[in-house]
């Protein structure tokens, strides 16, 4: 009779794929994708320095009017220039030296003509006006664009949101992760007097107009991703604290409701407890120059790079639920601990392509974890990581398509975490672990990426190839089973439903005492001595499945 043993946490084996490597030529690409997700020729020929977004909200219409200053360096001579704002907002002209220059649109993307002469290594900058109503955020972060609400009082309480949609939604840019502004951003947001608006990086000045609105003047030092740019306008009161962290002191301001001060300055303790833990494991908070602010938004909340957004109602775990059901999740506030997160798997080490999504949420998700290990030790934390492999679905690959601005699976989130979980018991050694961790945001500081430079270091650092490794969890849908038998007093093993030269080591107890196997696509035995019912354990921890096919 065969034994079927398989060591997840999964309302059922049925949703596993065996199909092998997924075809992901089933959806239809348009060329507004491919205009959108690919480093077209009208991009790659500048270099992204510098932009000063200034513009004015205006709550009454729900509209968004103003100017993108564009500084660029010149990397080849060309004369057209893409710029990406998306239906319906309107470019209404462009400048460069003060003079007017034509452009074209096609769908969201304007080409835009330049007169003057564009020659290799010089720094040159546009100007960009435009206006119009944004797209309204329908279910916000997820299908994002602007969320136009009121608090209680009656307040307008505004923010924005758009990773994936694309940051074009609301305002002109290069919409492509690739590039980012090496030397910052000013952000100058106006908005009615009785409101405050807070955006990215440090506040320089608020200034108050002769219509009786004001104008605030964030400026970001650091290089910033497109859809990490955020405003936040409502009738926010602040408070503050200083973090004592490795870089020194590290600013912390918090913007809430007015009505919400008392609930905040109770909730909000988890931020410095997450900074102390994620810079244990991952090393110094990345934006000491820009502060961390967290800023209540009207929406479950985002990853702004350093203005993070909060909507969870104040609660511990997910909207007061604990994703992984082991009750370890209601050990802290989610949004703050996830959200936060992303400041090193987002903000500080950035996809180039929204394929490799990954790269943020795995990471990410799997922070919670450690956020639990540091503060209640391995066990909570191991335990929590187990527990959320029953929202894994295993439906099609973590990686999406390329260059036209798809991303994968959402088992990015808890499939990912629980691939460097796995990833972590072949290291076997938790200090080397976490000096992985850190060598990522050390060795990638600041820095878009792929996929292939995580994976290729990941690979050198554990020091064996994971290519089939990563294969098998970003690329593939299957879950690897590990397939043994007992025959005259051996143990004959073999990895299955998986992709070819799967090479994941794993621990095993076999009658009891542990052991590392080193199981490949062939048959490999094992002499066991004199054991007459032998037994084989898989541990837990590994993301794997196990089926006795012993007759």
């Amino acid at each position: 009779m065969k034994k079927i043993t398989i060591l997840l946490l999964m309302s059922s084996f049925s949703v596993i794929k065996a199909q092998g490597l997924l075809n992901k030529n089933e959806t239809t690409f348009t060329r507004q994708d491919s205009l959108r997700g690919s480093i077209t020729k009208e991009r790659a020929w500048w270099d992204l320095k510098h932009y000063h977004l200034a513009i004015k909200v205006n709550p009454a219409d729900s509209s968004i009017s103003g100017s993108n200053t564009i500084r660029y360096q010149v990397l080849q001579e060309n004369s057209v220039m893409q710029i990406d704002l998306q239906n319906p907002m309107v470019i209404t002209s462009v400048t460069q030296d003060g003079k007017p220059l034509t452009y074209k649109r096609e769908g969201n993307v304007y080409f835009i003509t330049l007169t003057a002469p564009q020659k290799a290594g010089t720094t040159k900058e546009i100007v960009v006006f435009y206006g119009g109503k944004p797209k309204v955020a329908v279910n916000p972060p997820w299908d994002g664009g602007i969320t136009w609400k009121k608090d209680k009082n009656g307040n307008p309480f505004i923010a924005s949101s758009c990773q994936g949609l694309g940051a074009s939604v609301w305002w002109p840019n290069k919409d492509h992760m690739y590039d980012e502004v090496d030397e910052g951003m000013k952000i100058s947001v106006n908005v009615p007097g009785n409101l405050t608006d807070v955006s990215n990086g440090r506040l320089q000045s608020v200034q108050k107009e002769k219509d009786g609105t004001k104008t605030f003047h964030w400026v970001v030092k650091n290089p910033i991703n497109n859809y990490g740019v955020n405003i936040n306008i409502g009738d926010y009161v602040s408070f503050s604290e200083k973090y004592k962290g490795e870089k020194g002191d590290l600013d912390c301001t918090y913007y809430v409701l007015r009505d919400d001060l008392d609930k905040a300055k109770k909730q909000f303790q988890d931020v410095p407890k997450m900074l102390k833990a994620f810079e244990h494991w991952f090393g110094p908070y990345p934006f000491y120059e820009d502060s961390y602010k967290l800023v209540q938004a009207p929406y479950l909340g985002m990853e702004h790079q350093s203005s993070v957004t909060y909507g969870n109602k104040f609660l511990n775990g997910y909207l007061g639920r604990d994703l992984s059901g082991t009750g370890w999740g209601m050990k802290f506030d989610f949004i703050i601990i996830h959200e936060s997160g992303h400041e090193w798997f987002a903000n500080n080490i950035t996809y180039k392509d929204i394929a490799d999504m990954w790269i943020h949420e795995s990471f990410t998700n799997y922070s919670e974890s450690l956020f639990l290990e540091y503060y209640f030790g391995k066990e909570a934390s191991y335990t929590y990581v187990r527990g959320i492999r029953k929202n894994i679905e295993n439906d099609k690959p973590i990686i999406g398509n390329y260059d036209v601005n798809n991303e994968g699976s959402g088992d990015m989130y808890y499939k990912g975490a629980n691939m460097l979980h796995t990833l972590r018991q072949v290291v076997n050694n938790d200090e080397k672990w976490r000096d992985i961790l850190r060598g990522l945001n050390a060795t990638f500081y600041h820095q878009t990426v792929t996929t292939q430079q995580i994976e290729s270091y990941l690979s050198e650092k554990i020091g064996r190839d994971l290519t089939p490794v990563f294969n098998q969890y970003l690329r593939d849908t299957r879950i690897p089973t590990l397939e043994y038998f007992f025959k005259n007093k051996q143990l004959g093993y073999r990895w299955t439903n998986s992709v070819a030269n799967f090479n994941l080591p794993v621990k095993v107890y076999v009658n009891g005492t542990a052991q590392i196997l080193e199981p490949n696509n062939e048959w490999k035995m094992l002499p066991l001595g004199t054991t007459e019912k032998p037994t084989l354990e898989v541990d837990n921890n590994y993301y794997v499945g196990s089926l006795n096919i012993t007759e």
